[in-house]
């Protein structure tokens, strides 16, 4: 069987390759400022909460359910756009995502009501995911030795695009109120799609082009089934990000009440400290390229359940809430780089919809994440969502042994893989 299942992923792959478009840092870097803008639309509504909440007349729970359908949307948007990647020319998909964002922050931007902001959320970060055409599109044209530091690069503007995102939304709420920076936005995702379409290459189809769309959908979910790494690594990346949403979500309620009582600006500037994700994912591409994938995958996990203690802490304590949202944020990326420098080597020909895959479980985690700390909020305050922080990053760590713990029993003379 492994041997049937080796032969046909053989013949999936072309016997010539054509040669691929240099990859200069300047496209490198538009890459990670195009996936940032794309991204930052995402994360508007976080620290605006009370503002919008007040605005619009709803409740702490409808509130929350922006930011849920904000990650709910994108999980749609990886599961029903990204696949589509592998059959159809990658730089006017990217393009026309991009033009359909902009679209739908302007229709954003103009909600009157509660239902119609959570509707405008939902759409626009279903398209939003051209930021995940993009990634993959960059690590397509990397060569392999260099593909976990060209995708952190990347990645690192959809690190950067959310962090600056909830600044840029507190700031310019200050100035025009909380529409502003969806209007903003707006014009920029406008100027990016163009600036894609004249600077993407084209790139050769890696899949079938004669695949339908049902078809396309379903080999997407037989990859989960076919590939247990990208499952295990879906499985993790879920937990993770569950873990790291509960704190994106409940740090805005933390921080308007008593003993901080900050506004939406100071809420986003405080995101800033986030910044240092960066470093932390870059430095996890860096061993990731040398081999040292698993290990940074484990340290990130452990990191990500530890930084709970300090953000506990961090209640009544600015100085222990930095810390514990700095170590989140390294943790959060690094883990997650490392991940993606697993699953981008499994199918060369199937990389979108590996990418569809694992960051479709990753936000759904996300989402989940999101509903669950506005209900764990509203019954426990700061300590139950600690509490609940905590256990879902301990549940990426558990899984992460459990995958060292199959690989190396399986590696064993005599065992039986699976």
């Amino acid at each position: 069987m492994a041997h049937t299942t080796h032969e046909t992923r053989s013949r999936a792959v072309p016997r010539t390759t054509p040669p691929q478009p240099a990859l200069g840092r300047g496209l490198v870097l538009l890459m990670a400022l195009a996936a940032a803008l794309s991204c930052a639309g995402n994360y508007f509504a976080q620290p605006l909460l009370d503002v919008i909440e007040s605005n619009l007349h709803i409740g702490v729970t409808a509130a929350g359910l922006i930011v849920t359908a904000a990650q709910a949307g994108y999980a749609l948007g990886l599961i029903l756009l990204v696949p589509l990647g592998d059959v159809m020319d990658r730089r006017r998909l990217a393009v026309g995502l991009f033009a359909l964002t902009a679209f739908f922050l302007l229709a954003t931007a103009a909600a009157p009501t509660g239902p119609l902001l959570i509707a405008g959320t939902l759409l626009t970060a279903l398209t939003s995911v051209g930021a995940q055409v993009v990634v993959p599109f960059a690590a397509a044209l990397a060569a392999p030795a260099e593909r976990g530091r060209i995708v952190g690069v990347v990645m690192s503007g959809v690190l950067l695009g959310g962090l600056f995102g909830r600044l840029a939304a507190g700031a310019l709420s200050e100035f025009g109120g909380w529409r502003t920076v969806y209007w903003v936005n707006a014009l920029l995702m406008a100027v990016m799609a163009v600036l894609l379409h004249k600077r993407l290459p084209r790139l050769p189809r890696t899949g079938d082009a004669a695949l339908s769309y049902t078809g396309l959908l379903r080999s997407t979910l037989a990859l989960l089934r076919e590939e247990p790494v990208l499952r295990r690594r879906a499985a993790i990346g879920a937990f993770s990000m569950a873990s790291y949403s509960v704190q994106l979500t409940a740090l805005t309620f933390l921080l308007t009440r008593s003993p901080f009582g900050w506004n939406a600006a100071a809420i986003g500037l405080f995101g800033l400290v986030g910044v240092i994700g960066v470093v932390g994912m870059n430095i996890g591409a860096r061993l990731s390229d040398r081999g040292r994938v698993q290990a940074v995958s484990g340290t990130a996990a452990a990191l990500l359940t530890l930084a709970w203690l300090p953000l506990l802490a961090g209640e009544r304590s600015l100085l222990w809430l930095t810390v514990g949202v700095i170590l989140l944020n390294i943790a959060q990326q690094a883990g997650l780089n490392s991940s993606q420098n697993v699953i981008y080597a499994l199918r060369p020909e199937a990389r979108n919809r590996i990418n569809s895959a694992f960051m479709t479980l990753f936000f759904m985690g996300g989402a989940a994440g999101a509903a669950l700390a506005s209900v764990v909020w509203s019954r426990a305050g700061w300590s139950g969502i600690c509490l609940l922080g905590g256990a879902l990053a301990a549940g990426s760590l558990v899984l992460w042994v459990l995958e060292r713990t199959r690989t190396a029993f399986a590696a064993r003379p005599g065992a039986v893989s699976r």
